[in-house]
């Protein structure tokens, strides 16, 4: 099976504007994603996707494959589906472009599931929570049945412990990996209320009867919203650049 990793990117991020061209220890930020997923065994083909001339310049600079998409799309999803629509590939592992410290093994553990059993249509991954994230928005919860399937994910905690429990929280971590017949469904299908009164796209397949393999992954990368964030990334691609260098 022929499995294309994509990397959607766009300049018109609200709160970082030009995000995947900022620069970090030498080197635009698409560029540091790109390399770490091109690490990935599992990976045939990588794309970058985007519908700005900018990042497709950029992308060519430093020897990536770039494909020029739509700007009408609502999401990066809506974008690697274009990308499906234009290739050949089986498996589309959706990248997200602003975690310039990925780590490629992720995307081999996400896809294995769907190399491995014909029934697996869409898979993700997760890890453990820390306890000063169980009640923040920003990082997303997922509770699993016990084939190790997606029941729900939300922003707020879950599950709820009404009494003492040993349960632990995972946290979601925004890889996908989804089947091509399964990804261009998602893109035609309109956007469903859980998803809608969550913020969380991939509700939509939960609320269309489709299942989610999660594997669970021990390293949650660092994803690029804020401003903190981006000097964080920089203290510490810089400092590895700088240990190499010496």
């Amino acid at each position: 099976m022929k499995v294309i990793g994509v990397i959607p990117a766009r300049m018109a991020a609200m709160r970082l504007p030009g995000k995947p061209l900022l620069p970090i220890a030498g080197k635009p930020m698409i560029q540091w994603v790109w390399e770490r997923a091109r690490q990935a065994q599992t990976l045939d083909e990588l794309y970058i996707a985007t519908p700005d001339t900018e990042i497709m310049q950029a992308a060519e600079s430093f020897g990536a494959r770039a494909i020029l998409t739509s700007h009408a799309h609502r999401s990066g999803t809506d974008r690697l589906a274009e990308v499906a629509r234009r290739t050949d590939g089986e498996i589309y592992v959706n990248i997200q472009g602003d975690e310039p410290l990925l780590d490629p093994r992720g995307i081999d553990r996400a896809v294995q599931p769907l190399l491995d059993d014909p029934q697996v249509m869409m898979s993700s991954l997760y890890c453990l929570a820390q306890p000063h994230e169980y009640d923040a928005p920003s990082v997303v919860k997922v509770v699993l049945d016990q084939r190790g399937d997606a029941l729900y994910f939300s922003r707020s905690r879950i599950p709820y412990p009404r009494e003492a429990t040993d349960l632990p929280v995972y946290k979601h971590i925004g890889l996908y990996v989804y089947r091509r017949e399964l990804l261009l469904q998602f893109a035609e299908w309109e956007p469903t209320p859980l998803e809608r009164t969550e913020a969380l796209e991939q509700l939509r397949v939960l609320e269309h009867g489709y299942r989610i393999r999660m594997v669970q992954f021990e390293h949650a990368s660092i994803a690029v919203d804020t401003e903190a964030d981006l000097v964080r990334v920089r203290q510490i691609l810089e400092q590895s650049r700088n240990e190499h260098s010496a």
